[in-house]
């Protein structure tokens, strides 16, 4: 019988993790354009890693994260214009918001199961999506919203990028901890054993909706405070931008599969191929052919998905290594 890890136990290759991302940003300092890429990477990385959490370690496969994602946004930039508050008050209420959303939505999904589910969650984003552009008294409509420029840090608004390059790097840490912590805890395990076999789950004595439930509050309740930080970042926000499915919804489920769904740092690896390399093609190829930048992406993403079935750590774990390097790797 396999040992079973705890937390303590991951905070070594954790550390490591933090400080190799922060020697990262240490290195392009100086280098704005890198940066932006490396903020928006952390922050994509932790959005992935907040979706693994309900459709990787349950089995859960969400299209409406996108959601969760646009409330924390929309709330955030309601705090500041309209209320005059400084963002950072609103991350704790973003955060309840996406979560209690989240359990509202998942107690009637959560009877469906498979791509039922799937379908059902991708529905409600979509109706969300025409809510938005409908009531413009809270989203600005179709012509969004637009955060002054007010550089200070109580405004969250920096007038250097690699400020922004630590602060998304401080909300990938944070996912990851949740991430990990979850995994490691007795819900995590109860959400594996879900995943694996339901029906044996619920035998066993596991309540298996409420741990849907709860995974799915915490999933979202990162997810909203990943939305509060990007309404900041880019301080302009509309409903296309927050809520399509392809741009948003089926990115953080994307850069996990990629990455390596169900793994702890499988979503960061993801996003560390993913973000830049969608970026570099942009820079590279858009201004010859509008679009052939993402027939590009889209060719690489789907020799990754024919190639690499479990994603960059289990192409990793696959690798001629010593066993004590993918047995580490297989236990994240």
């Amino acid at each position: 019988m396999p040992r079973i890890r705890t937390f303590r136990q991951e905070l070594p290759p954790l550390a490591l993790t933090a400080v190799l991302l922060a020697a990262l940003v240490g290195l392009y300092s100086g280098d704005n354009f890198t940066l932006n890429i490396l903020a928006t990477t952390f922050l994509f990385a932790g959005l992935a890693t907040a979706w693994n959490i309900l459709g990787g370690f349950g089995g859960q496969f969400s299209l409406c994260h996108g959601v969760f994602f646009a409330e924390g946004a929309y709330l955030t930039a309601n705090m500041v214009l309209g209320a005059g508050l400084s963002p950072w008050w609103s991350l704790a209420p973003a955060a309840g918001l996406a979560a209690a959303t989240a359990v509202l939505i998942s107690w009637p999904a959560f009877r469906l199961r498979g791509p039922f589910f799937a379908i059902a969650t991708m529905t409600f984003s979509e109706v969300v999506l025409v809510l938005a552009n409908y009531f413009e008294s809270i989203t600005g409509g179709p012509q969004g919203m637009r955060v002054p420029f007010r550089p200070g840090w109580q405004n969250m608004i920096f007038t250097g990028r690699i400020a922004y390059a630590w602060l998304m790097l401080g909300f990938l840490l944070l996912a990851l901890i949740v991430s990990l912590v979850l995994l490691r805890s007795r819900l995590g395990y109860y959400l594996q054993a879900v995943r694996d076999n339901e029906a044996a789950a619920e035998a066993s004595g596991i309540d298996v909706l409420r741990t849907k439930l709860m995974a799915f509050a915490i999933s979202a309740a990162v997810t909203g405070v990943g939305g509060s930080l990007f309404v900041m970042y880019v301080r302009i926000v509309d409903p296309p931008t927050l809520l399509t499915l392809s741009d948003v919804g089926v990115r953080f489920a994307l850069i996990a599969l990629i990455g390596g769904v169900g793994t702890g740092y499988g979503p960061l690896f993801g996003a560390l191929l993913v973000v830049p390399l969608e970026a570099w093609l942009r820079a590279e190829l858009g201004a010859y052919a509008p679009g052939s930048n993402l027939v590009v992406l889209g060719a690489v993403l789907v020799l990754a998905a024919l190639f690499f079935k479990r994603g960059l750590v289990g192409a990793f774990q696959s690798l001629p290594l010593p066993a004590r390097w993918t047995g580490r790797l297989a236990r994240t």
